[in-house]
């Protein structure tokens, strides 16, 4: 039972973060994490936005030389996995599987306050953040192991359309291990463990683990907040995941990760004036971290797609491929063989780049 003096901090946290929300431009999305029976781990994220992202596929073998882009100090390292991520406008990596199952998915989080540039340490446009990860760690503990001492300093961009290109990173492994990483005043934050499965926008993580916990005590089965305001979101996804069945089979796996993700996905129509903090869902992903597979949804078309990993060779020495999703035709079923030939894209520049 929550006390007396713990529910008024609550009130006055659901109060602060509502002014919060109101008055950040921030662009909300979700991810969910469904741990299943013989250690299935399944991973589903939505992607909302004011407008296109243009978004593609882009299946990277091992063994590719990049660059950080954020300055004269920008990062350059080499991947050691082969990895599949959805972008958005060619140049930032949003989402995406490695081959040893490590997932990360990049979120907006309008509160983050990043150190103050130092010109002489490495540095790394969020661009590339998520795809950093995915090309170096194959598990979410081998990744916060490095990942906590900042060997790189993040920098941020400017999106298109004006907005600040800021966020924070969710990863999950084909063992269920998650970490969540933030950066707050200035410093960065780590929640790691499997019992974070559930990320949304603003507040920061741990406001809205302090958020899902009040709405647990007054009885998530009886009412859940129904807005589409990313502490709402935070709660009903928590809520449904608890009451996700435990199968062994593929399929209701897959499915019930995607009524999840359908749940606190955002309509068409639904932003306000006054709620720049609420867009549309524009696509759905969901990876199976244990069969290597990829889910992919746009939210203006019928059908669902899928990558089978192991049907992409991602050994080094292979070429980069693409396929595109927004200016192509509808597609469904297994799309591997779709992929074409592509030069690799330059991460959208951060810094004084």
């Amino acid at each position: 039972m929550l006390s007396l003096s713990q529910h008024r901090s609550l009130r006055l946290l659901l109060t602060g973060t509502l002014c919060v929300l109101f008055a950040a431009p921030a662009l909300p999305c979700s991810r969910v994490v469904y741990l299943g029976p013989a250690g299935a781990v399944v991973t589903g994220r939505t992607m909302d936005w004011t407008q296109s992202m243009e978004t593609n596929l882009w299946a990277f073998p091992a063994g590719l030389k990049r660059n950080g882009n954020a300055g004269s100090q920008s990062l350059q390292w080499q991947s050691k996995y082969g990895s599949l991520v959805a972008t958005c406008y060619d140049s930032i990596t949003a989402d995406g599987i490695n081959e040893k199952g490590l997932t990360a998915n990049l979120l907006y989080l309008s509160s983050s306050i990043y150190p103050q540039p130092n010109p002489d340490r490495p540095s790394l446009s969020i661009a590339a953040w998520a795809q950093y990860v995915l090309d170096n760690y194959a598990t979410v503990a081998e990744a916060v192991d490095v990942l906590k001492q900042e060997p790189f300093q993040i920098v941020s961009l400017t999106m298109p359309g004006g907005h600040a290109g800021t966020g924070h990173l969710s990863i999950s492994d084909a063992t269920g291990d998650s970490a969540v990483f933030e950066y707050l005043d200035g410093k960065l934050v780590i929640h790691h463990g499997k019992q974070f499965t559930v990320m949304t926008n603003d507040p920061p993580y741990d406001q809205q683990l302090a958020l899902n916990g009040y709405w647990k005590e007054i009885g998530g089965g009886v009412m859940l907040p129904g807005t589409e305001r990313p502490a709402d979101r935070f709660v009903r996804a928590s809520f449904y995941l608890g009451e996700a069945p435990q199968t062994a089979d593929e399929t209701q796996q897959i499915a019930t990760m995607f009524s999840i993700i359908r749940n606190v996905s955002v309509p068409f129509g639904a932003e306000h004036p006054g709620q720049p903090n609420v867009a549309a869902t524009l696509w759905r992903t969901v990876a199976d971290q244990q069969r290597l597979t990829y889910y992919f949804e746009m939210t203006d078309t019928p059908n669902v797609f899928w990558v089978e990993l192991k049907k992409l060779d991602l050994s080094p020495g292979q070429p980069i491929r693409m396929l595109p999703v927004e200016a192509a035709a509808v597609r469904a079923g297994e799309v591997s063989q779709h992929f074409e030939p592509a030069k690799q894209f330059t991460f959208m520049p951060g810094g004084d780049k």
